[in-house]
């Protein structure tokens, strides 16, 4: 009889586990194809979220200012942030395609030219001489310079398409992720309620705190980061226009995108500063060099400043994470990378606490 027992409660617990088992199966498929299904849409919606939580605060003092009118103020910070991607956007595309009709122009008619360098260009350390081969051929004529380089031009054209194909989908994603960030700013309380839910999921009694904390990583790295890329373009860009750089549009919208991948402005900056020499009086160029050297300097003094507001996590960790998460995973890795190291510092942290021996 007690044999009997034992062999039914054993058989309990098999089955039990294989109950569990199927669950545990069926969840994890369950969540395996929604992934799949939303994969095509995964980029806009974690840019809706990323939007969504760096523009609270704003949302917030908005809506207090407007009666406590959340869809109104949430319409008004959508509005407002497609026109300034769609606005930039068009007058960039407009300064493209002017700049590339005068270039057109200026070679059918040949009227296209380019000054002869000075001597002292061929004695810049390293890189003096090919540049100095190079301009002289396209002083001499620009289709000299453009058979010599064909071959080259021929095996980067399709990747130059390509970058300028990848930049158009990149403003349709933003366009659609800054409407998914508005509707989630409509629904602000119960979207932070189910964060704090999924938190406290994963993480238990402390899932309310680490909810705040990725809210307040993610806004760090909006000011620090996209806000840092945003001045020195802006003013690079200001720059650039006022020298009469042609494509200063174009050059601005690259400054941009290299500031925000945590690259050197210097690499972009410093052909520019030779190919202003060529056409502009020297103190104008000497001023714009200074001035495009200091911004593109600027986001040593910016950054920390920008960074270090509202978050007590130190700035090295964020800008750590930062850097690694870009490189794993592109634009967006620079959030989720900087929420992922932000969290294992502070469980490191906990840890450590937990286990101080005492003195």
């Amino acid at each position: 009889m007690i044999e009997k027992i034992t062999h039914t409660e054993d058989d309990k617990k098999i089955q039990k586990t294989i109950n569990t088992v199927l669950r545990v199966g069926f969840i994890g498929l369950l969540f395996g194809v929604s992934y799949m299904i939303l994969r095509p849409f995964m980029g806009p919606l974690l840019w809706g979220v990323i939007i969504a939580v760096a523009m609270f605060p704003i949302h917030k003092k908005l809506s207090a200012i407007l009666g406590n009118r959340s869809k109104l103020s949430a319409f008004l910070l959508v509005f407002i942030g497609l026109a300034i991607i769609i606005v930039p956007s068009i007058f960039f595309t407009s300064s493209t395609v002017e700049s590339l009709k005068s270039v057109s122009q200026q070679l059918e008619d040949g009227s296209l030219s380019v000054p002869p360098p000075d001597e002292s260009v061929a004695e810049w350390p390293i890189i003096g001489g090919s540049i100095y081969d190079i301009w002289v051929l396209a002083s001499k004529g620009i289709t000299d310079l453009i058979v010599k380089f064909e071959p080259q031009l021929k095996e980067y054209a399709p990747s130059v398409l390509s970058a300028a194909t990848g930049i158009i989908v990149t403003i349709v994603v933003f366009i659609i992720s800054i409407i998914i960030g508005g509707i989630l700013l409509v629904n602000a309380k119960s979207a932070e309620k189910t964060a704090i839910s999924v938190f406290k999921t994963l993480a238990g009694s402390e899932g309310e705190h680490f909810a705040k904390l990725a809210g307040s990583t993610i806004r760090s790295v909006v000011q620090g980061v996209l806000g840092t890329a945003v001045i020195q373009a802006i003013a690079i860009g200001i720059g650039l226009f006022l020298i009469g750089f042609p494509a200063a549009g174009i050059v601005t919208f690259i400054v941009l995108f290299v500031a925000i991948i945590q690259l050197p402005l210097i690499i972009i900056l410093l052909p520019i500063i030779i190919y202003v020499f060529t056409y502009a009086g020297t103190t104008a160029a000497v001023i714009f060099t200074i001035w495009a050297i200091i911004w593109s300097m600027s986001d040593n003094i910016i950054k920390p400043f920008l960074m270090g507001r509202g978050s007590d996590i130190p700035m090295l960790v964020i800008l750590l994470g930062v850097i690694g998460g870009m490189i794993m995973g592109g634009i967006i890795g620079l959030f989720i990378g900087a929420v992922v190291l932000t969290f294992a510092y502070k469980v490191f942290l906990t840890l450590i606490s937990e286990n101080k021996i005492d003195e």
